[in-house]
């Protein structure tokens, strides 16, 4: 009998669990400039490249909560109804053998730019902890706390990034299940955007104020001008200056070009039809815009997949949504001549229980599993129109070619140019690698070369 566990937490682990910082986004970038003199995220002397990059970008579709791997990607329907509910058909795709659920009909059609995990594994049932390994390929309750793939990105990728949009960027809620940089500064955190793409204004907190125009906000910043006597006085002074320089880089990412990045309105509305007209949809055209300019991570956020109850009912909402909103950002990538430099990397932190729950209280639900689930990886020098590994006969473990996060993310570090095995700076000044070694103790079945 496959076993299952209820959504409590393990306190036991050593995961810390990240409050918010008590400060609006726009005090945390106004301090992020002051502290840093400038936006620009430049001259970083970290570097750990092991060869030319083929990819410059990731666009990390975070599935929080966990989707169900076999009413996803990884349909079972010769298992029966307990296992696959009325999700009973299957659709094909356009790679040979490859099935996915019935209502992922413009996925299907791209499947030749993406390549499906089906043996994802690290058997770990807890959010929190399976968070924090899925996105940093390490085990909890180490002396270290490690930071996800995207801080590492903003680390070593900032050495040659020269924007004031900061580098790792989340669409549109943090996500709040770990420290996203672990033991790096807050520096490598992520800018969370807050907002609502789908709306007429996309308000990213810091940057669109809601409800103040532009012109308004060039009244103001008139205003306070005028006002300001100190500096008139003291004209020549270099901390007056410093700030000058910094206050004006701020209000360049405001109301300058550099901003306008999250402006949506400047694409067309068939383009934003084509995406959707929903928060994911959007994220996914906002994701390909940041990307465009040279953003090297962007995570989106997609929020609502934890279906202890209802599973199947909340599916058929949001599965249309993924559909088109994803099935666009391929072709759109592929059509700018992004997708060969941009890895799109679509997962959660665990699947689901592959037996359905269908007496009360969770009514169709499905339960946290961790022995077996799905990712999918597109584009940045990663092969399409392929299926790793296979889950058996009831989605319950991994039958063939078990994949470990830190094999995923190892082989993501490794076409972004960054050596897996290289040393990352921590304060304790201990030996911390971008993905475990044989000492760790920490389960791999090697890198995916099979579609490098």
């Amino acid at each position: 009998m496959p076993r299952s566990r209820d959504c409590r937490e393990d306190a036991s682990v050593g995961v810390r669990h990240a409050q918010p910082l008590q400060v609006t986004r726009r005090e945390a970038l106004r301090a992020g400039l002051i502290g840093a003199g400038a936006l620009t995220w430049a001259a970083r002397p970290v570097r750990a490249v092991a060869q030319p990059a083929k990819a410059k970008a990731v666009i990390q579709i975070w599935m929080w909560g966990g989707p169900a791997h076999v009413d996803t990607l990884d349909p079972k329907p010769e298992a029966g109804y307990d296992y696959c509910g009325p999700f009973a058909k299957p659709i094909p795709t356009a790679t040979d053998g490859l099935l996915i659920n019935e209502l992922l009909p413009l996925l299907a059609a791209q499947s030749g730019k993406y390549s499906v995990i089906r043996s994802m594994t690290h058997g770990v049932f807890a959010h929190e902890t399976a968070s924090y390994m899925t996105q940093t390929g390490r085990k909890p309750g180490e002396r270290l706390q490690y930071p996800c793939a995207g801080a590492v990105t903003s680390l070593l990728k900032g050495a040659d990034y020269n924007s004031l949009i900061p580098p790792y960027i989340v669409l549109t809620q943090p996500q709040g299940r770990f420290s996203e940089n672990g033991f790096l500064s807050e520096r490598y955190r992520p800018f969370a955007t807050g907002g609502d793409p789908a709306q007429a204004r996309f308000a990213v907190e810091g940057i669109v104020a809601q409800g103040i125009s532009d012109q308004r906000q060039k009244d103001r910043r008139e205003l306070l001008h005028n006002l300001n006597t100190l500096e008139k006085l003291f004209k020549d002074d270099a901390a007056l200056k410093a700030l000058d320089k910094t206050e004006q880089q701020a209000y360049e990412l405001i109301l300058g070009d550099a901003g306008k990045v999250f402006d949506l309105s400047q694409e067309t509305d068939a383009v934003r039809d084509r995406y959707g007209r929903n928060t994911f949809g959007q994220s996914c055209l906002a994701a390909r815009r940041l990307v465009e300019k040279g953003v090297p991570y962007v995570t989106i956020n997609y929020e609502g997949w934890d279906t202890h109850r209802q599973n199947f009912q909340v599916l058929r909402q949001k599965l249309p949504q993924m559909d088109k909103g994803m099935a666009a950002l391929f072709e759109d990538l592929a059509q700018r001549g992004l997708l060969d430099s941009t890895v799109v990397w679509w997962s959660g932190e665990f699947g689901r229980t592959p037996k359905v729950q269908w007496e009360a209280p969770w009514n169709g639900g499905r339960n946290h599993w961790g022995d077996v689930f799905c990712a999918l990886l597109a584009g940045g020098g990663f092969k399409g129109g392929r299926v790793v590994g296979a889950s058996d006969a009831k989605g319950e473990q991994v039958k063939d070619r078990p994949v470990y996060p830190c094999d995923l993310i190892g082989s993501i570090y490794e076409l972004l140019g960054f050596d897996p095995d290289g040393k990352l700076p921590n304060p304790q000044g201990l030996d911390a690698r971008l993905t475990p070694t044989d000492s760790d103790g920490i389960k791999s079945a090697g890198r995916l070369k099979e579609i490098m």
